[in-house]
Parts: structure tokens; sequence; C-alpha cells
């Protein structure tokens, strides 16, 4: 199999892992929320299939983001698959945080939430590390 050959067939791979990822993410949301539902408040249960779920897409577009860069090195990289290759990466990026930003309430780049509580404990070290006069 010539080097082309296995190229595409890495991009397929990738391909399917995302769809497969995304399938089966939703699948196993729809079953963990059942299996613990009468453990839970309705809300709650949305809550938690709406994160595996969203965690499960997230995963999935990383994926097929791959697949498509594998892909368009595979072909003749012409201008054209080039602006496709840039305008998919950035379709699915912008999917990807916005996911980010719905599921965590921050995003991507931001760093952990931190209660209200250690946010003043933080500011309390600092102050404490300093000299007084």
């Amino acid at each position: 199999m010539e080097f082309t050959g296995l190229v595409t067939l890495a991009a397929r791979f990738f391909e399917a892992a995302g769809v497969g990822v995304m399938v089966g993410g939703a699948v196993l949301a729809v079953v963990m929320v059942g299996v613990r539902y009468r453990r839970m408040s309705s809300r709650q249960a949305y809550r938690a299939f709406r994160d595996r779920l969203g965690a499960s897409i997230l995963l999935g577009l990383e994926l097929l983001v791959a697949a498509d860069i594998i892909r368009t090195v595979a072909e003749a990289p012409t201008l054209q698959h080039v602006l496709v290759l840039g305008l998919i990466v950035l379709i699915r990026t912008f999917l990807s945080f916005t996911l980010e930003l719905e599921l965590e309430g921050r995003w991507p780049w931001q760093g952990p939430r931190r209660s209200r509580r250690e946010r003043l404990a933080e500011e309390e070290e600092g102050e404490a590390d300093q000299p007084h006069h």
C-alpha cells in the first residue's frame, strides 16, 4: 500500500472514530442517566445527560478535525483544499468553543472555575506574603 493510501486510511479511521465517539457517547449518556435517574431530580438528570453528550460531541469534533487535516495532507494540497480545510476547522473550532462555554460556563482558555471563597482565600494569602510598612 502506498503512502497516500495509508494516509487516506488514517483519515477514514479518524472520521469513524469521531462519529463513533459521538454516537457511543450519546448512547452511554442515555444509559448512565437511565440507570441513575431514580436517584436524581429531573434537573440533575438533564444536566448529567447534557454534560456527557456535550463531552462526547467535543471529543468527536476534535477527531473529525484531525481527519480533515490528514485528508488535506494526503491529497494534493491545492489552495482550494486548504481554504476548505480552514473553513471546516474554523466552523468546528467555533462549535467546540461554544459547546465548552455552554457546558463549563467559561471559555476553554480560562482557568478552572473557583468559588468566591477560594478567590478570597488566595487574595488573603497574597496580602499576608507582602511586607507591611
